[in-house]
């Protein structure tokens, strides 16, 4: 399965905890989250990079794809 790498505005543990809530409600994701580097790696057979982009705008923090790994 591919791994999507995001790089997400993220500056606490509160900000890293929406990423999880807002990834735990899609199902079938695996993830990383990087919160010193600000990134996040997820890994999901059912989900296109765009499907977890939006996802992860959710949180109300900046976003942006950077690679697929």
């Amino acid at each position: 399965m591919p791994k999507e790498e995001f790089y997400v505005d993220m500056t606490c543990e509160g900000c890293s905890n929406a990423v999880i809530s807002v990834l735990s409600r899609l199902g079938d994701v695996q993830y990383e989250i990087d919160l010193p580097n600000k990134k996040v790696v997820i890994e999901s057979g059912n989900h296109s990079a765009d499907q977890l982009l939006e996802t992860l705008k959710k949180t109300g923090k900046e976003v942006k794809h950077l690679c697929t790994k």
